[in-house]
C-alpha cells in the first residue's frame, strides 16, 4: 500500500503551536485583558463605591430603559428573523438574494450612519419630522427613536442564524406535513419550531447582548436626556466625560457582566443539551 495521505489534523508541530500561540495571544490582549481592566477599575475604590455609583438614580434610569429597549427589540427582531428565514429557506422567489442581502446591512454600515438616517426621517427638520409634531408623536430623543435605532443594529442576528439551519433542513417535512392536512400555523409550531429551536434560542441571546449594548446609533436619536434617554452604554460615556472614573467602570462593568451572563446561558445550554443540537445540526 502506499503512503497514507495526510489528514486535515496531521500539520506540523511548529504549524499548530503558532495557531494556538496567535489565537491565545489575541484572545487574551484583546477580550480578556479588558475585561479584567474594566472589573479591576470599578473595584479600585471597593466594593461598596462600586455599588453606591450604581444605586443612584440616573444609573437606575439607565438601566431600566436598557431593559425597556431590549424588551420591546428583541422580541420584534425574533418575529422578523423567523419570517425572513422562513421566506428565504422555503420559498422562491424573484429578489430572493437581494433581500438575504439586504438583511446583511446593519453589519456594514455605522450604527452612527444609521442614528442620523433617523434624524434625518424623523426628527423636526426630517421628512417626517413636521407631520409627526402636528400628531403630537415624538419619536428621537423618546423612546420610540431609540428602539428604532436599536432594531437597526441587531435585526441581522436571529435570521442570520435561522436561514442556513433553515436552509439545511429543507421542505420536505412540511411539506408532508401540509399534505396530512396540517395549517400554516400547526406546521410551524409542531414541526419548523422544535427543529429550529435552539438557532432561534442563539439567536436571540446573541440580539439581546447586542441591543443591550448598543450605543452609536442610540446616542444620535436619544439626545443624551439625563434620567430620560440615557441607556446603561450613554450613562457610562457620560460618567466617563465627567471624569466619574468609579462610576463609568462600574456601570461598564454591570453591562460587561450581562454579557458574560449571556455567554454562560448559551454555554451552559450547549453542554445540557450537546445531543439533542446535534441531532438536530445533523438532520
Amino acid at each position: 500500500m502506499g503512503d497514507r495521505l495526510p489528514g486535515p489534523t496531521d500539520d506540523s508541530v511548529a504549524l499548530r503551536a503558532t495557531c494556538f500561540v496567535v489565537t491565545g495571544t489575541f484572545v487574551l490582549l484583546f477580550l480578556v485583558l479588558p475585561l479584567i481592566t474594566v472589573f479591576a477599575y470599578a473595584l479600585r475604590s471597593g466594593i461598596q463605591a462600586a455599588f453606591a455609583s450604581i444605586m443612584v438614580p440616573d444609573a437606575w434610569s439607565a438601566i431600566g430603559l436598557t431593559l425597556i429597549v431590549a424588551v420591546i427589540s428583541v422580541p420584534l427582531n425574533m418575529l422578523f428573523g423567523i419570517c425572513a428565514a422562513w421566506a428565504i429557506a422555503k420559498y422562491d422567489f424573484r429578489g430572493k438574494t437581494i433581500l438575504a442581502s439586504l438583511i446583511d446591512l446593519p453589519f456594514s454600515v455605522s450604527p452612527v450612519v444609521a442614528g442620523l438616517a433617523f434624524m434625518l426621517i424623523f426628527g423636526l427638520q426630517g421628512w417626517l419630522g413636521p407631520a409627526l409634531r402636528d400628531l403630537n408623536i415624538k419619536v428621537v430623543f423618546a423612546l420610540p427613536g431609540m428602539v428604532l435605532a436599536t432594531l437597526f443594529v441587531s435585526l441581522p442576528f436571529v435570521a442570520r442564524e435561522l436561514i442556513p439551519l433553515m436552509t439545511d433542513q429543507g421542505r420536505d417535512e412540511e411539506e408532508a406535513a401540509v399534505s396530512l392536512g396540517a395549517t400554516g400555523f400547526q406546521t410551524f409550531f409542531r414541526v419548523t419550531l422544535p427543529n429550529i429551536k435552539w438557532g432561534l434560542l442563539y439567536g436571540v441571546l446573541l440580539c439581546n447582548a447586542r441591543t443591550m449594548g448598543e450605543f452609536g446609533a442610540v446616542s444620535v436619536v436619544s439626545g443624551h436626556i439625563r434620567g430620560l434617554t440615557d441607556t446603561l452604554p450613554i450613562h457610562v460615556q457620560v460618567l466617563y466625560d465627567g471624569y466619574d472614573f468609579i462610576g463609568a467602570f462600574s456601570a461598564a462593568a454591570l453591562l460587561a457582566l450581562l454579557a458574560l451572563l449571556t455567554l454562560v446561558i448559551k454555554s451552559l445550554l450547549e453542554w445540557r443539551y450537546s445531543d439533542e443540537i446535534a441531532a438536530i445540526y445533523r438532520s
